[in-house]
């Protein structure tokens, strides 16, 4: 891949070119030392990968990227000293655009130069995943495999990559206390820093945020945030699984594969929503809840940060709404009666 380096840190540019030469097929083809400088030449010389320092002078690691994504949307990793201190510029760059947060290698770390390489060809196979040439309308004319929901178990499940994080505050803030059901959220991130979303996104939320253990049960009134432990699922009994045996999946934990064990297994009334990211996890497990009868949502295009995720989605989804429609959308279907 063609990748550009942005960090004001002489020494932490040298550790990450070094660490990319050490893979013959990772080319640095330009360094930035400040956030202008960066959206120029991603303008210029447009690469496959952008990695973006968070604490520079001026124009920080959040603006830059908001602005490359406004100017020449290109694909970022934050890379940054210190996930934990910088977890709230982070999570920001992350609702910009950014795919996802990695702490910057150092000469003297074997083990942080191979998980750096690790996370860069994960990167690699989401950007060159190929999308829908364009976005189809929902089609409605599959029936519901289910035609009554019980009441008593109702869940919402939201999956979303680059972007989730802002957009995660965003609906969390907006929704009221959900009472009668539960959430849970699949956030494509480094398992390393699920932990300081989970601290972070708990300062948006009224109810209850936890990452889920094995074997939780879902119950109503909470939020789980998925953890790192491998694919999440739900079974029988309303019990939170997870599943290190599902390979061949650019992300840990999978948005389909959640989504897919809902319409498998649940046996209340479940909503499921794709919002902002790159990439297509979540389109076919939205398509698996649709066709069991439950209610399906995808963001829109000018709401979403990137439109990769929604747009693959957008065929399977009942309703496609903005951001600032899916907290009271989600609020009102939480109190509906159990007819979608």
């Amino acid at each position: 891949m063609k990748i550009g380096i942005v960090n004001d840190s002489n020494m932490a540019t040298q550790a990450i070119a070094s660490t990319l030469q050490s893979s013959p097929e990772h080319h640095v083809l330009w360094t930035a030392q400040n956030g202008p400088d960066a959206i120029r030449l991603c303008s210029e010389n447009t690469p496959d990968l952008v990695l973006m320092d968070l604490v520079m002078p001026g124009m920080n690691g959040v603006e830059t990227t908001r602005a490359i994504m406004r100017s020449c949307p290109t694909a970022i990793l934050v890379v940054t000293a210190s996930v934990s201190l910088n977890c709230a510029l982070a999570f920001q760059a992350m609702g910009a655009g950014a795919l996802d947060v990695i702490a910057t290698p150092t000469l003297a770390s074997n083990d942080g130069r191979s998980g750096f390489l690790q996370k860069i060809a994960q990167l690699a196979v989401i950007i060159a995943n190929p999308l829908p040439s364009a976005v189809l309308r929902p089609n409605h004319s599959h029936k519901t495999a289910r035609a009554v929901h019980s009441t008593n178990n109702t869940l919402v499940a939201i999956g979303c990559s680059a972007g989730g994080p802002a957009a995660l505050a965003e609906i969390l803030t907006a929704l009221a206390p959900v009472e009668r059901a539960a959430v849970v959220i699949i956030q494509h991130i480094d398992a390393r820093f699920i932990d300081d979303l989970a601290g972070w996104l708990k300062g948006f939320s009224k109810d209850p945020l936890q990452l889920v253990a094995e074997g939780d049960l879902i119950e109503p009134g909470r939020i789980y945030l998925a953890g790192k432990h491998g694919h999440l699922e739900t079974q029988a009994r309303s019990r939170l699984h997870y599943n290190p045996n599902l390979g061949g999946r650019a992300y840990q934990p999978s948005v389909d594969v959640f989504f897919a064990s809902i319409a498998r297994t649940w046996r209340g009334r479940a909503l499921g929503a794709v919002l902002t990211g790159m990439g297509r996890d979540g389109a076919t497990g939205l398509h698996a809840m649709r066709d069991a009868g439950f209610l399906t949502i995808a963001q829109d295009e000018n709401s979403s940060a990137l439109f990769g995720m929604p747009k693959a989605a957008a065929p399977f989804a009942s309703e496609i709404l903005s951001l600032s429609a899916i907290a009271p959308r989600i609020n009102q279907w939480i109190h509906s009666s159990p007819k979608i």
